[in-house]
């Protein structure tokens, strides 16, 4: 029963996962390709949080914790960079990250 639960929460993972990298490899816009790069990381939250309950310790969860911390400082940075492109050039592409050179 324990084996199945840690499945489906790893199928579950592995499918947010997959989710968030067909975004980042197929849109184009900053900000959708950012949200699908947070999905990825939640997903590998949700992962150390599954093989954390199934082994029956509280290391993953504590991990989660920093992983949670780091994302918001992450988040910080990563909105200010894409408000910089904004404000410079008009529309938020990926095509167009060579804009902050110049």
């Amino acid at each position: 029963m324990e084996s199945t639960l840690l499945a489906h929460h790893l199928g579950l993972a592995g499918l947010v996962f997959a989710l968030g990298l067909v975004g980042v490899l197929v849109r184009r816009n900053l900000l959708v390709t950012y949200m699908c790069l947070e999905l990825m990381l939640a997903a590998a939250m949700l992962a150390l949080v599954a093989f954390s309950r199934h082994n029956g310790t509280m290391d993953g969860q504590a991990l989660v914790f920093f992983v949670i911390t780091v994302a918001a400082a992450e988040v910080a940075v990563g909105l200010a960079l894409i408000v910089a492109l904004q404000r410079r050039g008009g529309a938020v592409s990926s095509d167009r990250l060579d804009a902050l050179g110049d």
